[in-house]
């Protein structure tokens, strides 16, 4: 209904009763914290005991500390023991004990009786206490909480409050004045009346909803002038087996003749139950069961009802907003009044305060909004849609922000389904409608939307598209080589897309209909035609394609300790030929014994190949991408062979191996990996002899190490973290393996070279610096001869990164002419910037021992060599060499001719 000038009364009232004055921050004293929780850390008795971090275990001991203004703050849990107070707050600065909890159902639980004693200015909120007692006290609230068992107010105690609480029974008595019991739920089942006044002067009952069960609901007696008894709603139930006997007459109200005289009682609610022959009044010794009977007898109750018929219509906005205590609070659920649209404000004056402790409201909650034009361009008009869940939409008023720094928009709801309000956005924005919906009584709930205001114009589709390179070594962090990062933002979409395809060039398509973006990973390197196609909502199309060149990234080289990580006799014991195997590569957490980074872009391994049964070769490719027509390991029927192996990492973390022909068992070894933005960087160097064992120290013995300076020698820095070396065997005495590694401490389970006696055999080797400059070498049977050159070094001061690519063959003289002794065949195809390349140089179809070099083309034939060649044996090598002019130059010893066959697998550039 229209507010009257009671529903100014009620703001004003509410205003008045819980306006609290301000407390500067200056004043305001620190809180107290009470917690008994087994991780509280709690003290009662230490120094700062009641802080946050030390809260006090017990409320009674933060009780005999607090100060005027300061608040106690109860974690919801049990305390054992009674709590006493009887320390005084001030005027405006009250003493103030809450359970510290958003959850109005979690409460602080007494152990036993609370005690208000002496005590002035107080305030207890969320408390469980199992009776209550103030005496000689002023100024108490109690508020929001539960007294379990009888409450007792009184000896001289003046102005307290109990309020929007669940008490069983209470009395005021002993000369109390000025007591308030409002808006409060009584459940009593003891045998005595639900709340009793004696003796006590200007007590206000108003606005509690009381069931009672073996006695009066409201019980006045003795001296009580002053008392209002108003707005309450009194049910009297059936009588309990617990209800003493002989059973006390269960009126709704009774008056002694003492009181009488001092009483006013009105817009009270009697409901009895059909088994409940009292009557519902009994003043000064009379029984009277009817409202008409009691006011014409009494002059009271002019405004009661007994036992309606709609007790929801005699409740709502029906009350007395003018009754002592009547707007001391807010209802026990925490509203203030309402007005119910549908229900007649028959209340005092025409107001519409509800009787009893629950107030009617319009159960408002949640609130929604749409906007017709989400996405549109500068100068549309937008239309917004606003509801809520409220009973009672006809008082509903809606605040719409839009968001761009306009008034907002204030809109009522009335009759409609909807409130509705329109703006026009005068420039682009990334804006948030924002709605607030209230009702009557100033209850707030919120909705938003975001919109997109965008610029007018035509629809144009544009985008970048960069490559995607990680920032860590982390293995928890995957970023695949040849990924591209999409980026539509820079497309013109003035209205909602209801198309936005990529095209990624090789297949894949992926939608993009919010213009994030996007990332994808290619399977192989290459010149890729990137599409974005965009269609919107008025039916425009617009098309945009770039090329993206998806390569390798320019990589430093991180050096790890050589570990196992793939051996076929372990499971297959030999790998069929003709068939690729997937090897899982041991990249992030792929092999948890070894966290290694989650980014890397290619590997380095060393592979050998043994028990073959037939002559067969072997090639190691990354996985996703077509077989090349290159090698990495030749090996005769019944032999052994391994050799170093650079391979880019596949798009599934791993690579695929495949023999020729024949059957086999394979063993790969984990020696490094390049990754762009972290690793050092590689300075190739002209081969420099740091062993041989011919003329220094004798050959290797089984079963013995020998130390070897690697770092602060030959051009080599002191702070190298690795070196790439050529390892050669010979004079071997017996079938064996070598295996060189940084810790003379901790061999690993490897090997680097396998050697037979009769021949010369060479491996490359990529190995870390290990303690004083040095690396370790170790032969496990017979004796052999070892020559050491070092072609290369990583570490601060290299200058040239590593660009993997697939691997690809540059050259071979099978199909040019065979390599003569003494002869020098220049491969080309790497380039221009290249200063270093990896490569896999294979010898075939010799005619007599000698050996490969390789070297710069335009540079000086150095005295070492790159391979050893055998008659009949067809011999590969990992060669790591400078490069001049985009070429490498192959030198032939003059001790036979040769096949030359040259794969590359990657190479060094200077940023």
């Amino acid at each position: 209904m229209r507010p009257t000038r009671a529903a100014v009364l009620l703001t004003a009232g509410l205003v008045t009763v819980l306006g609290i004055p301000a407390v500067s921050a200056a004043e305001a004293p620190t809180d107290l914290f009470v917690n008994n929780a087994t991780n509280a850390n709690c003290s009662d008795t230490a120094t700062g005991a009641g802080t946050k971090n030390t809260p006090f275990c017990s409320i009674q001991a933060a009780a005999k500390v607090v100060e005027p203004g300061q608040t106690v703050r109860l974690a919801p849990r049990a305390y054992g023991g009674a709590l006493t107070i009887d320390r005084s707050g001030e005027q405006g600065r009250p003493i103030t004990f809450v359970t510290d909890t958003t959850n109005p159902a979690h409460k602080a639980v007494l152990g036993d009786a609370l005690s208000i004693d002496g005590a002035s200015h107080v305030v207890l909120r969320g408390i469980i206490a199992r009776q209550a007692k103030v005496e000689r006290s002023s100024d108490i609230v109690v508020e929001t909480s539960t007294l379990a068992h009888e409450f007792v107010i009184g000896a001289g105690s003046a102005d307290v409050r109990i309020s929007r609480s669940t008490i069983a029974s209470g009395r005021i008595q002993g000369g109390a004045q000025r007591t308030i019991i409002n808006r409060n739920y009584s459940n009593s089942t003891a045998s005595l009346p639900a709340i009793s006044v004696l003796d006590a002067s200007d007590t206000a009952i108003a606005n509690n909803s009381i069931t009672s069960y073996c006695d009066a609901g409201i019980a006045v007696s003795g001296g009580a002038s002053g008392t209002s008894v108003a707005n309450n709603v009194v049910f009297s139930e059936r009588a309990q087996p617990r209800c003493e006997t002989p059973l006390a007459p269960r009126h709704g109200l009774r008056v002694a003749q003492s009181a009488a005289a001092g009483i006013r009682a009105d817009y009270n609610v009697v409901h009895q139950r059909a088994e409940v022959t009292d009557a519902a009044y009994h003043w000064a010794g009379t029984d009277y069961k009817t409202p008409a009977e009691f006011r014409a007898a009494t002059g009271q109750g002019a405004h009661d009802f007994v036992n309606p018929a709609d007790l929801n219509a005699a409740v709502v906005d029906s009350a007395d907003a003018t009754a002592p205590g009547a707007l001391a609070s807010l209802d026990i659920a925490g509203f203030g009044p309402m007005d119910d649209p549908g229900a007649a404000n028959t209340g005092k004056d025409g107001g519409f305060l509800d009787r009893g402790a629950y107030e009617s409201h319009d159960q408002l909650s949640t609130a929604t909004v749409s906007v017709d034009q989400p996405w549109a361009p500068v100068g549309t008009k937008v239309e917004v849609k606003a509801s809520s869940n409220s009973r009672w939409p006809t008082g509903m008023t809606y605040s719409v922000d839009f968001g761009d720094g306009s008034a907002p928009v204030v809109t009522r709801q009335g009759g409609a389904a909807e409130a509705v309000a329109s703006h026009t956005y005068a420039s682009p924005c990334a804006c948030v409608v924002k709605v607030t919906a209230s009702n009557a009584a100033g209850k707030k709930v919120y909705a938003e939307q975001p919109v997109k205001v965008t610029p007018a114009g035509a629809l144009t589709a544009a985008f970048t598209a960069a490559q995607v390179l990680p920032s860590s070594d982390s293995p928890a962090e995957r970023i695949s080589p040849l990924t591209v990062r999409f980026d539509p933002a820079a497309s013109a979409t003035p209205w909602p897309l209801t198309r936005a395809d990529v095209d990624f060039g090789d297949g894949t398509v992926k939608q993009v209909s919010d213009l994030s973006r996007l990332t994808h990973t290619y399977r192989a390197p290459g010149d890729y035609k990137v599409t974005l196609t965009l269609q919107d909502a008025k039916g425009t199309a617009s098309v945009s394609s770039q090329t993206f060149k998806a390569d390798y990234a320019a990589s430093g080289y991180v050096a790890t300790e050589p570990f196992r990580f793939y051996d076929s006799r372990d499971d297959t014991p030999v790998m069929p030929g003709g068939v690729p195997l997937w090897m899982d590569l041991p990249i992030g957490m792929n092999k948890p014994e070894h966290p290694l980074s989650g980014s890397m872009s290619a590997v380095v391994l060393n592979v050998t190949v043994t028990d073959a049964t037939q002559d067969t070769h072997l090639t190691v490719w990354p996985d996703g991408q077509d077989r090349p027509a290159t090698s990495n390991v030749n090996v005769r029927a019944g032999a052994t062979t391994s050799n170093t192996v650079t391979v880019p990492v596949g798009n599934s973390d791993g690579a695929l191996m495949q023999l020729n022909s024949g059957w086999a068992s394979i063993i790969v070894d984990f020696v490094g990996y390049y990754q762009p933005n972290i690793g050092q960087r590689f300075s190739p160097l002209a081969p420099a002899r740091l062993l041989d064992t011919r003329a220094t120290g004798g050959a290797l013995p089984g079963g013995k190490t020998r130390t070897v300076k690697v770092a602060g020698v030959n051009g080599i820095p002191a702070d190298a973290t690795a070196v790439a070396l050529n390892l050669t065997a010979t004079g071997s005495t017996d079938n064996a393996h070598v295996i060189a590694y940084p810790d003379p401490a901790r061999r690993p389970v490897t090997s680097n070279l396998n050697v037979e006696p009769g021949k010369d055999r060479s491996n490359q080797a990529i190995v870390p610096v290990g303690p004083d400059g040095t690396i370790t070498l170790f032969t496990n049977s017979g004796s052999t001869h070892l020559v050491l050159d070092a072609v290369g070094y990583y570490g601060k001061g290299g200058t040239s990164l590593f660009k993997p690519v697939v691997p690809k063959r540059l050259g071979d003289t099978r199909t040019t002419g065979k390599l003569a002794p003494g002869a020098t065949t220049t491969v080309s195809g790497l380039p221009a910037n290249a200063v270093g390349a990896v490569l896999n140089i294979t010898a075939t179809d010799t005619t007599g021992p000698g050996f490969l070099t390789a070297y710069a083309f335009g540079g000086t034939l150095p005295a070492a060599s790159s391979l050893n060649t055998l008659p009949g044996i067809t011999v590969p090598n990992h060669v790591i060499t400078p490069v001049g002019a985009g070429k490498v130059n192959v030198f032939n010893s003059w001790g036979g001719s040769n096949h030359v066959i040259t794969d590359l697998l990657g190479y060094f550039t200077n940023p």
